[in-house]
């Protein structure tokens, strides 16, 4: 049975991360440590375990792996901790807010070598994998422009925390979050960016941006557009992919897959029979790996390139200008 410390609960997801650990049959949840005790130790009573006040006391002999969901502007000091301890990692995205620190994190695994997994769910879905595949194989022709539109109303509503709102402990608002979904499903699908537009309001007031949109060149000429907001009161996911020879789309209420592919006389509904299965969840990926059975597939690398993004967005969206990656390394 693997050892799980669950290190802090400032992310929205970190109590579906511990239920997917109890549920997993191969680990449970051991210890528990936030950056704020009286969080902390509630989770823990709640879950009948472990409270440790220190993170170090997180990290004993005893611990196998953690699940991260501290701060962002903490992701740093937390992870290289669960790596100088021995600690097989897993993290809530984004890694970091610049490319600098990220290379710290990464310089601390390998020299460690820990297994790492940061939560990428959307690239496991059935229609993502699926369009994806259709771009790969020439289906459409030379890909050159993918959107995607990923947005709530956690914040008209309501019901996102507070703390969601620190420029400071999220590293951004609706981008940094929510955001990282379109990021990082636009750049699987085009490859390696070159320069990016960013175009960030606040409707609510808010000290980050709750309203958002990226545009990236990539290197053979394709665009992204990146949308995201936390204002949208009926706002399905949607990802276009458009082609010089056909288009795919997942759009609507049901997450409709769509298909006109090269040589095609119009758009066909792709059947839910003609989707790939559901990746394994990232945290099931990674504790399948620790248990030596499993593949990781959203590894450090995919992180460093979500942070790079995103270094990128909120750059130019500081300075109000183009920002090219060259700038970023």
């Amino acid at each position: 049975m693997i050892n799980v410390a669950m290190l802090s609960y400032w992310h929205v997801h970190a109590k579906g991360y511990a239920k997917e650990v109890a549920q997993s049959g191969i680990a449970r949840i051991a210890a528990v440590w936030d950056e704020l005790p009286e969080r902390g130790k509630q989770e823990a009573d709640a879950l009948g375990v472990r409270w440790c006040a220190r993170l170090e006391d997180a990290l004993s002999s005893e611990i196998d792996a953690v699940v991260v969901n501290a701060p962002t502007d903490m992701h740093e000091q937390v992870i290289t901790a669960a790596a100088r301890a021995g600690k097989h990692i897993f993290t809530e995205k984004v890694l970091t807010t610049t490319v600098a620190s990220a290379r710290r994190i990464v310089a601390e695994i390998a020299s460690a070598g820990v297994k790492f997994c940061i939560s990428l769910p959307q690239r496991g879905k059935p229609q993502h994998l699926f369009i994806k595949k259709a771009a790969d194989s020439g289906a459409l022709g030379r890909v050159y422009l993918v959107r995607m539109r990923n947005a709530h109303s956690g914040s008209t509503d309501g019901w996102l925390p507070e703390h969601f709102y620190d420029p400071v402990a999220c590293g951004g608002g609706a981008m940094m979050d929510l955001g990282a979904h379109p990021m990082y499903l636009i750049s699987w699908l085009l490859g390696e960016p070159v320069r990016i537009n960013s175009m960030f309001t606040s409707v609510t007031g808010r000290a980050v941006e709750d309203n958002a949109v990226c545009t990236i060149e990539f290197r053979d000429g394709a665009i992204g557009v990146s949308e995201t907001g936390f204002v949208s009161k009926a706002s399905p996911a949607a990802l276009e992919v458009y082609g010089d020879q056909g288009t795919a789309m997942v759009c609507g209420p049901e997450g409709s897959v769509y298909l006109r592919e090269a040589g095609a006389d119009a758009f066909r509904l792709v059947a839910p029979g003609e989707l790939p299965a559901h990746a394994p969840k990232p945290i099931a990926q990674f504790l399948s790996a620790v248990a030596g059975s499993g593949q990781i597939l959203y590894g450090i690398d995919d992180a460093i390139a979500l942070t790079r993004l995103m270094e990128g967005a909120y750059r130019a969206h500081r300075e109000g200008r183009t920002v090219s990656f060259s700038e970023i390394g």
